[in-house]
């Protein structure tokens, strides 16, 4: 007997069609366990949820687990067509042992991977590996329990691979009735059974999409339907798919589109200067007032300063008592929102004036990032202001130091330029001390020439791995008799923040710099309460100055966002000025405006929200909209709105600042226009 007819004969149609049901569930245990796994480790945001959404999360997960097996198991598939059928069950078993290997990995990078950014995974995994291997590897590294977790991996792999072994050898049975068309015949009918299951649903038209998952009115419950290697192979084809339609483009007329972002963004003090190109590049002439004693501006981009862990916001683990100290001398916005949630998008949102865009959210990395962006250093750049950037690490990093060039700033002070600094960590560079140590020495630097200047300082210490210096000058954050290192190293932040301040009172002469203190943005841990974890984005925004109590007041609950920083900072400037920011003066909206804000996640997530005053519309291409009214204090809450003349109204001006923003991006004609100002 031939070996091709000995394997037809071992491995008959019956015993590899069992073989591909047995897989396929082996496949489906481990989604399920992952599926739990991911549960457990987020054991705080499920307090409030019932349990029968839980079980629907679970149900519907099944869906897509399903649609990533039949994916998995399509060469086998193929393997059925063929006379010989899937005899070489070494090869098979070796191709199936890799995908478990692959998708037990996946799910313990995504215990953590959601614990931070509260998505499943997305194009932020692709981000992460295209920039410096060696500072990943570092971070991943020093900042997580990594060989606990390749045990855990090693573990739930092993298990599935002992599985997927006596699925093989519990279908090696004979079948001497075999023929090559009832081979046939099961092959087509398994193949079309798996692209029925691909779809994940029986209805016609499209395909099961992510928005699929959202059956809850709780965001974690939303989210564990969905699965991992799903929506980072979702991500993928994003990635890899340059010209793909932004399905938020586009969505309206273009002139309507113009025309309402106008009559919504512009203020009455601005004029447009050209109207037929460049949709907001606008002319501030502020009425008649006093000269403004502020000739400096010193703007701190905090990593992570979260307003809900704050004190001045009712946070009561006193994590931040030198802010809270500082805030009750300056001007206290308390409804500023980030435009993204990861590092880059607070700096082009606050630096570039620029909002977080679906599809344009690593713009500091895209060719679009080329556009001569209305922020801070382009604006100040026109009044001959000098410059200074300091921060803890390499600019290189988001290509920080290729977009900032472009963008006007001509100094940079990174790791590699601090001597003998208290900590040198190999994953980010220096502390936050040593950052506002070389800050403040830049600082008088600049005052001493006596040009106009502005600084912008960025801290890190409060990023994993929350590297910090031995020994530590503040008390370690306890919760429930357990040090939370994250609170830690923000606690840790604020003291440097603090000691700063105190170095400028010491020296005094500042009496004409106007420092600015804000968040990249803020991070997870507390409830869901709507579907975009408003955690992530709640930030502070304190300006700190001459008697700018007297002049603008304590506090305000305004809406904003970090697009709204600069021409606030231009507004407390004084004087006439030309911009091309895609937000306005916080402290020149009419008394009837409450502020506005577009927020949107990181990664590929297309979902988008507007915050018009205590209200909150979430959209995303594929779910309907949601209305929310929600509060910021005493603790984050929200609760929905039945409203559908307001939701069409907040919609409709979602759809066209988004639209509007993405053809000036794409046309080149989002930022200044210089060629005009040199007139």
């Amino acid at each position: 007997m031939s070996k091709q007819a000995n394997c037809i004969e071992k491995y008959s149609v019956l015993a590899d069609t069992l073989y591909i049901f047995g897989s396929s569930a082996v496949f489906l245990l481990l989604f399920t366990v992952s599926r739990m796994l991911l549960m457990v480790r987020n054991i705080g945001l499920i307090a409030d949820i019932p349990v029968s959404d839980l079980l629907i999360s679970f149900v519907i997960g099944f869906r897509f687990d399903l649609i990533v097996t039949c994916y998995t198991i399509i060469p086998l598939l193929i393997g059925m067509f063929f006379p010989a059928g899937l005899c070489r069950r070494k090869l098979w078993n070796i191709w199936l042992g890799f995908a478990l290997i692959l998708f037990s990995f996946l799910a313990v990078l995504e215990l953590d991977f959601y614990h931070e950014f509260h998505t499943r995974l997305n194009s932020l995994v692709f981000q992460y590996i295209k920039e410096d291997p060696k500072t990943v590897i570092s971070m991943l590294w020093y900042g997580f329990p990594v060989i606990r977790y390749l045990l855990l991996c090693g573990l739930i792999a092993g298990s599935a691979i002992v599985l997927l072994r006596l699925v093989d050898i519990r279908t090696r049975k004979l079948d001497m009735r075999y023929r090559y068309r009832s081979r046939l015949l099961i092959a087509i009918v398994l193949m079309l059974l798996s692209l029925v299951s691909m779809r994940g649903t029986l209805r016609f038209g499209m395909p099961i999409r992510w928005g699929d998952a959202f059956h809850s009115s709780y965001l974690f419950a939303n989210h564990l339907a969905l699965n991992g290697a799903f929506t980072l192979g979702k991500a993928a084809e994003q990635y890899i798919r340059k010209n793909r339609e932004n399905p938020w483009l586009n969505k309206m007329d273009a002139k309507e589109a113009l025309d309402l972002v106008r009559k919504k963004w512009l203020l009455p003090q601005e004029s447009l200067t050209a109207p037929e190109k460049y949709p907001m590049l606008r002319r501030f002439d502020p009425p008649p007032a006093p000269a403004s004693p502020y000739r400096n501006v010193v703007l701190i981009l905090m990593e992570s300063l979260s307003a809900q862990r704050i004190g001045v916001f009712g946070n009561r683990l006193k994590v931040t008592p030198f802010f809270d100290e500082l805030a009750a001398e300056g001007l206290l916005f308390d409804h500023i929102f980030s435009n993204g949630t990861h590092t880059h998008q607070g700096m082009f949102a606050t630096l570039g004036c620029f909002p977080n865009l679906p599809g344009y959210e690593y713009l500091m990395n895209q060719p679009e990032g080329g556009n001569s962006f209305s922020g801070l250093p382009k604006v100040l750049s026109e009044r001959g202001y000098d410059n200074v950037f300091v921060y803890n690490s390499d600019f290189n990093w988001d290509n920080q130091i290729g977009f900032f060039r472009g963008q006007g700033v001509s100094r940079f002070i990174g790791r590699n330029d601090f001597v003998n600094p208290r900590l040198y960590d190999s994953t980010w560079g220096v502390t936050d001390e040593d950052m506002f140590d070389r800050a403040f020495d830049e600082i008088v630097k600049l005052e001493k020439r006596g040009l106009p200047y502005y600084a912008i300082l960025q801290t890190l210490s409060n990023h994993v791995p929350y590297s910090l210096p031995a020994p530590l000058p503040v008390d370690k954050v306890m919760v429930n008799g357990k040090e939370e290192g994250h609170l830690t190293a923000m606690r840790y932040s604020d003291y440097a923040l603090g000691q700063f301040f105190k170095k400028v009172k010491a020296r005094g002469g500042f009496d004409d710099t106007l420092f600015v203190i804000t968040g990249d943005h803020g991070f997870g841990g507390g409830a869901l309460v709507t579907d975009m974890d408003l955690f992530r984005f709640h930030v502070p925004l304190l300006f700190i100055g001459k008697d700018i109590q007297a002049r603008f007041g304590k506090s305000s609950a305004t809406v904003g966002s970090q697009v709204d920083i600069v021409p606030t900072v231009m507004g407390m400037l004084g004087g006439s000025y030309v911009h091309h920011c895609w937000g306005r003066d916080l402290l020149a909206l009419p008394e009837s405006d409450l502020g506005l804000a577009v927020i949107k996640p990181s990664g590929n997530d297309q979902m988008v929200a507007f915050i018009e005053g205590e209200t909150i519309l979430i959209k995303a291409p594929d779910i309907g909209p949601k209305l929310f009214r929600y509060k910021t204090s005493p603790a984050m809450s929200a609760e929905p709105i039945d409203n559908p003349l307001m939701m069409e109204q907040m919609q409709k001006a979602l759809n066209a600042y988004l639209q509007t923003a993405m053809h000036a991006l794409i046309e080149n004609h989002a930022g200044h226009n210089d060629e005009m100002n040199k007139k």
